[in-house]
């Protein structure tokens, strides 16, 4: 058994569709396809709910109606006989009427969460439909049966090898199975979600469930590269990653991957492999136990950072002080990227801001804070890079001119980490090409 999950851009027109059946029916062995919703629905159905919550029907409807014409200009292209055009009217017609309801009935985070459901589900049943026209044996599977997350809104994922097990074993001559990534339930059996990136989630969770032989995430780019092919004009993919590499760069900004894949296909031990659905020969980037080789292999980005400075020169140095400071975070539930302390101050980094006014007003009782939006956490990651000799002489060498307000160092053995002021990112990851890479 073996996973392939198939982002937006992948699916987001029939020919694409078409191609992707092309790639499932490549070789024999048994696979479960984990499709996304269509390129740009995602958002459409986020800008519906957001006009519904505001209890603005006339918009809400606007972009409803909008969207349902996309999809009925997509299925006239995507299957050709009366019959299936039939079928997939009907299909369209079904969830556009569940969507027009909406309009009707008082908005809330269940229904928020019904409505983005949508997507996925329009997604993997027009694409069954087509597999049928083409006379492709598949098995449609409902991830609602069997995607779980708990009370604490993270995958139960024994709950999920259970489910999938009973559920697999009602098809055993099946070998083409067709699921929803990103959509779930939770602890109260409500439609849920595992949030952006979740049908990457999804595909490394399903992955691990099965003890899949390989994750495949197949997306419009040719693997992972060493630095943003979006900034930077010279970059190359990598061939291989070990999954604490590849966890590093997803973690911080790598796009191609969401940052929750790593651990499920790590934690069973499944390689993962980035592949370009746009080309298939190509051969992307395989993530696996073992390095390829020490020293550096690429640089990321993550934008959106807060920078938040406790200075105290009554308190730093007492017993508990970090710990009370953690505390506050972890009340609020905020994660924390980066730490640096001195004698008189601690600075720390976060990339969320829902609670920034209430986590401030805290920490003042500990002393004065200071804070700096509009950061980037530029990683350096590579197998043991901590340890190469001469890497830190030539980084802050190659990042002359560079005003670097922290730097994390020896937290992990894979990352070198650097906070700049956002408007200096593109230079950085320039700067960083040529002097690490020796590309320009």
């Amino acid at each position: 058994m073996k996973v392939m999950k198939f982002g937006g851009t992948s699916v987001g027109k029939p020919e694409r569709m078409h191609e992707v059946s092309k790639l499932i029916t490549k070789d024999e062995e048994s696979k479960i396809v984990v499709l996304s919703a269509l390129s740009g629905t995602t958002n459409s159905l986020v800008a519906i709910s957001d006009a519904l919550s505001k209890n603005d029907k006339k918009a809400a409807k606007e972009k409803i109606d909008t969207l349902e014409g996309h999809y009925h200009n997509f299925i006239k292209e995507l299957v050709t006989g009366d019959a299936a055009y039939a079928k997939a009217k009907t299909i369209v017609a079904e969830h556009f009427e569940f969507l027009n309801i909406t309009l009707k009935i008082s908005h809330n985070e269940a229904l928020y969460k019904d409505i983005l459901a949508q997507g996925e589900l329009l997604s993997t049943k027009l694409f069954c439909l087509f597999l049928e026209e083409a006379g492709i044996d598949h098995q449609y599977l409902a991830a609602l049966d069997f995607m779980r997350i708990d009370e604490h809104d993270e995958p139960a994922l024994d709950t999920i090898k259970t489910l999938l097990e009973q559920t697999l074993k009602q098809y055993p001559d099946k070998k083409i199975f067709i699921t929803q990534g990103y959509i779930c339930r939770n602890a109260k059996s409500e439609v849920d979600n595992l949030k952006r990136g979740g049908s990457d989630y999804s595909a490394s969770l399903i992955a691990a469930a099965t003890n899949s032989t390989v994750c495949e995430i197949w997306t419009d780019i040719d693997g992972m590269h060493n630095n943003d092919p979006r900034i930077v004009n010279k970059t190359r993919p990598i061939e291989q990653l070990s999954f604490d590499e590849a966890a590093e760069l997803a973690y911080f900004g790598a796009k191609i991957l969401h940052p929750t894949c790593i651990w499920p296909a790590q934690l069973a031990k499944v390689p993962v492999k980035l592949l370009n659905t746009m080309q298939p020969e190509a051969a992307g980037t395989t993530i696996q136990e073992e390095a390829s080789s020490d020293g550096v292999k690429a640089v990321a980005a993550k934008d959106g950072i807060i920078a938040i400075k406790i200075k105290s020169s009554r308190m730093l140095l007492a017993y508990g002080f970090l710990r009370k400071i953690f505390e506050v975070f972890e009340k609020y539930r905020t994660s924390i990227d980066m730490v640096t302390t001195s004698e008189v101050a601690v600075s720390l980094t976060i990339d969320n801001d829902a609670y920034l006014s209430q986590i401030v007003e805290e920490l003042k009782t500990f002393g004065t804070v200071e804070i700096d939006n509009d950061q980037t956490i530029v990683s350096i990651v590579g197998n043991e890079i901590t340890e190469t000799e001469d890497l830190l002489e030539n980084l802050f060498e190659t990042l002359k001119g560079i005003p670097v307000r922290m730097v994390n160092y020896g937290g992990s053995r894979h990352n070198i980490s650097i906070l700049i002021p956002k408007a200096f990112k593109e230079q950085t990851l320039q700067q960083l090409n040529k002097g690490l890479f020796g590309l320009e």
